[in-house]
């Protein structure tokens, strides 16, 4: 194909069932490796305000503060490498780079099993944001292998999978916690990046063809092209909101369920399993929005989650654990449709030789959003954490305003342009 994906419908007999056979295993590879990585990295850092506790901060507010700053680390640093990572992706694969990255995962987790100060984990972390950043490339891997009226399903997989991970990582950390202790986990996350590593090694193989210009236009002259296409700064805006959001809760969760009245030894256990419904119901909400764009713009499906995300967060006002749950269920959902809306969206505005770019650059709004997420959630938690809930929903109905002023119309690719719902 001219855009260098691999095509399900040129060629003939055994060509096409190899190439769909290829385009499904890399997918699915790509799915697998970044739902694996992110089942390590929530195996444990759910419960970072109890390993900080552990440390010796006893302080409420020093532990939800040296959370967020620790949380918000890694993706502060890779948010500027990212689109450089992107650019080298574009140029010899992205392979190597995924290895490299979570092969940095690996031995940076087992490390965290060592450390006797908060300060350390810290540093682990920043150091780690040099080399991480494979969340963007698995996604960019994905879609790159299909045809680009599959983008948007490609993409919604490797999302799903990323939600799944953090689904069942919690509630094995919270499991594992009590027998092996906090340290422990870490050795097993470590173990869990270690398996994704052997996968993409083993699995993975690079589309053949890659675009030649890819090899000799330079970073700012692609990030200068991407940044003036219409409508790739408004996908930018909506990850960055829509993560800031997402990401507000890891800093507070374990302890205001703790203020809820539980129990102290049933805080772990319950906290992952708030974690695990926030991400199943993410996971849905990504693998029902390819299906939902063939009849939506991205527009209109931004738009109507922002606002029930906006709305289930409201739940929070009651204090319980029940409505808590059905508060993340709501929100998860709704999030995890409006960013693939958005990633698809984005991916559809990019030019073939600079594929993992553009992934790379939306990964930095990404990124942008968990680093600073969790820093501000920690600092703004101190007169109570319900404020956290209360500036998502804010938030999130400015997001909803701006998307419906300002964002194009247009469809995705998979979307019929006779559809009566697609300028939604």
């Amino acid at each position: 194909m001219a855009d260098g994906r691999v095509s399900e419908t040129a060629g003939s007999g055994p060509a096409i069932v190899a190439a769909a056979f290829s385009s499904r295993r890399n997918v699915y590879t790509a799915a697998a490796a970044n739902g694996i990585g992110f089942a390590g990295f929530t195996l444990v850092m759910p419960f970072l305000p109890l390993y900080i506790r552990e440390l010796g901060v006893s302080d409420v507010g020093d532990i939800a503060l040296w959370t967020g700053l620790t949380l918000g680390a890694t993706p502060a640093v890779t948010a500027f490498s990212a689109p450089l990572w992107g650019r080298i992706g574009d140029r010899y694969g992205s392979k190597l780079l995924v290895l490299r990255s979570l092969s940095a995962f690996v031995l940076t987790k087992g490390a965290m099993a060592f450390v006797a100060a908060p300060w350390q984990l810290f540093a682990l972390r920043a150091l780690l944001g040099v080399f991480a950043g494979y969340g963007a490339l698995t996604v960019s891997m994905a879609a790159e292998s299909v045809p680009r009226e599959r983008m948007a399903q490609a993409i919604g997989t490797v999302q799903v999978a990323q939600r799944l991970g953090p689904a069942i990582g919690p509630v094995i950390g919270g499991l594992l916690a009590p027998v092996v202790g906090l340290r422990g986990t870490f050795l097993f996350a470590a173990a869990f990046y270690l398996t994704a590593v052997i996968l993409i090694a083993l699995l993975y193989r690079e589309p053949r063809t890659r675009q030649a210009r890819a090899a000799t236009r330079q970073l700012g002259d692609v990030l200068r092209e991407l940044l003036a296409t219409p409508g790739f700064v408004m996908v930018f805006i909506v990850i960055l909101c829509l993560q800031l959001v997402d990401r507000s809760f890891a800093p507070i969760l374990p302890l205001y369920v703790e203020a809820l009245g539980l129990a102290p030894s049933r805080v772990a256990l319950v906290s992952g399993v708030l974690f695990s419904i926030a991400a199943l119901a993410a996971a849905a909400g990504h693998r029902v929005a390819g299906p939902l764009l063939l009849g939506w713009s991205p527009r209109g499906l931004i738009g109507w989650s922002s606002l029930t995300t906006s709305a289930g967060l409201l739940l929070v006002l009651v204090p319980s654990v029940w409505t808590l749950a059905a508060a993340l269920a709501i929100a998860g959902a709704a999030i995890g449709v409006g960013m693939t809306a958005a990633y698809a969206s984005g991916g559809a505005l990019l030019p073939a030789d600079a594929h993992a770019t553009g992934f790379g650059l939306l990964t930095t709004a990404s990124l942008i959003g968990l680093a600073v997420s969790p820093i501000v959630a920690g600092f703004i938690s101190g007169p109570g954490m319900r404020i956290v809930f209360e500036a998502d929903i804010v938030l999130l109905l400015l997001l909803a305003a701006l998307v419906w002023a300002r964002m194009t119309r247009g469809t995705t690719p998979t979307a019929p342009a006779h559809s009566g719902r697609s300028a939604a």
